[in-house]
């Protein structure tokens, strides 16, 4: 089996490189959290590597899943653009960046990593906490097509349903535009509820009809009893996340030359909530934020 170094244990990362040791892939893990780190690698049986240390074994497949492209960069090249981990990788090594990554930049660090004989897949996945724990995450691929069919095996253990989308950074193009689409339709939804509650209509039954007509979207479907009419806000994914992949996918617009006039609404809108909450804020607080009342 291959040997991986997973590196990003978070909410996300932990439940997903639990996946890959419970199959039993020989796994290395890292995070910039060394007791999470530590903690993780006692409880599931791996290696835990240093990566400052620049002591990183022979790997086939290194795997990011960390905040943002930046730090992406930062641990792959190091902060120069000269260090971090490609010099250890010998050619052929594969690198899959499961970040929410910049398309653009992700291009571009492909094109960094082939020139030392690195293969490169950005591969973004969507379906929160609970499929990654449960291991049916959409899983959205960029990078050369026999490279996707070469990890498919590894990427299966993740993910339930594997997307090829197109060369490197499309899967991040993909990530972040289906994210605008999900945040485009929970303002939505939050929007015809909130109406619809002052007009003295139940909000669960104003669900009820949505979810069996032609209103039906994803929060209406997955978010709105689940983990907003019931004041639990923990779906799992950040509003901080949200409002950042929005903002990618409009910076993408603007450097397609294509003016996403409601997108661009929509990100004023979810970066005015962001920095109104904690960084901790689940996404679906949007339902309090939209009350009415502020």
């Amino acid at each position: 089996m291959q040997k991986i170094c997973f590196i990003g244990l978070g909410m996300m990362g932990s439940p997903m490189a639990a996946r890959l040791a419970r199959a039993g892939y020989p796994l290395w893990v890292a995070d910039a959290d060394a007791g999470r780190a530590r903690q993780f690698a006692d409880e599931h049986a791996v290696n835990l590597v240093a990566l400052a240390d620049g002591a990183l074994p022979a790997v086939d497949v290194v795997i990011t899943m960390l905040p943002n492209s930046a730090i992406v960069e930062s641990v792959l090249l190091g902060a120069d653009g000269n260090g971090g981990l490609l010099p250890q990788l010998a050619a052929g090594t594969c690198v899959i960046d499961m970040s929410s990554s910049e398309p653009l930049r992700s291009r571009a660090l492909a094109a960094k990593l082939a020139a030392r004989g690195v293969e490169f897949l950005d591969a973004p996945v969507s379906g929160g906490v609970k499929r990654a724990v449960d291991g049916s995450l959409a899983i959205i691929a960029g990078g050369a097509a026999a490279q996707f069919e070469a990890q498919k095996s590894l990427l299966a253990c993740m993910g339930k349903s594997l997307f090829h989308v197109g060369p490197a950074g499309a899967g991040h193009a993909v990530k972040a535009l289906n994210n605008y689409v999900s945040a485009a339709g929970l303002v939505a939804a939050v929007e015809a509820l909130r109406v619809g509650e002052r007009f003295g209509v139940d909000p669960a039954v104003i669900t009820d009809v949505l979810n069996v007509s032609s209103g039906s979207n994803n929060t209406t479907q997955n978010k709105v009893k689940q983990f907003m009419l019931n004041g639990a806000f923990n779906s799992g994914f950040s509003l901080q996340l949200m409002a950042k992949d929005l903002g990618i996918a409009m910076q993408l617009g603007r450097d397609m030359e294509y003016p996403m006039a409601l997108g661009e609404e929509c990100l004023t809108l979810w970066s005015k909530a962001a920095s109104s909450l904690d960084r901790s804020a689940d996404h679906t607080e949007m339902y309090r934020l939209l009350d009415g009342a502020q």
